[in-house]
């Protein structure tokens, strides 16, 4: 998995419209990249809302969120419009994305075990450097969470 101060490897993937983001277009901005399991899933949406109810906060603060799985850009776009997301959500179907950064791996649902994404997000600075990984994320609480890092480091 990345770590806290390595440089963010580079992707381009296609978001619920079809359009290509980089995280390199985003230099000079904080970047939130979350990763999550299944587009329409109860975590999933929770944290996608709360995420969503935060994106004004995180925009004044400077920041994007991109969110990615390995659902189709087809079933990101039901899920964007069904919730009313306001960030991009990117469709890494082969899941190169999600093994680079390492959030591929063994899950358990209800006493059984299976590989999966695993719920896993990466604060990325303007330059590009992994400013903290937040790994078993909790959906409830991630964006709260997050907002006060980027508080906390961008008063710092």
């Amino acid at each position: 998995m990345i770590t806290a101060g390595t440089i963010a490897p580079d992707f381009a993937l296609p978001d619920q419209e079809g359009t290509l983001h980089s995280l390199g277009q985003y230099r000079g901005k904080w970047v939130l990249v979350y990763f999550y399991p299944k587009d329409d899933t109860p975590g999933c949406t929770k944290e996608a809302c709360a995420i969503r109810d935060a994106d004004p906060d995180l925009s004044s603060l400077g920041a994007v969120v991109l969110g990615i799985s390995a659902d189709s850009v087809k079933s990101h776009a039901k899920f964007a419009k069904k919730y009313g997301l306001t960030f991009p959500l990117l469709s890494d179907e082969d899941r190169s994305v999600i093994g680079t950064y390492g959030v591929w791996g063994m899950k358990q649902f209800m006493g059984k075990e299976y590989e999966g994404i695993l719920r896993t997000s990466f604060l990325i600075d303007p330059e590009g450097v992994v400013h903290k990984v937040y790994e078993s994320v909790k959906p409830e609480v991630h964006a709260a969470e997050v907002l006060q890092d980027l508080r906390m480091r961008i008063s710092a």
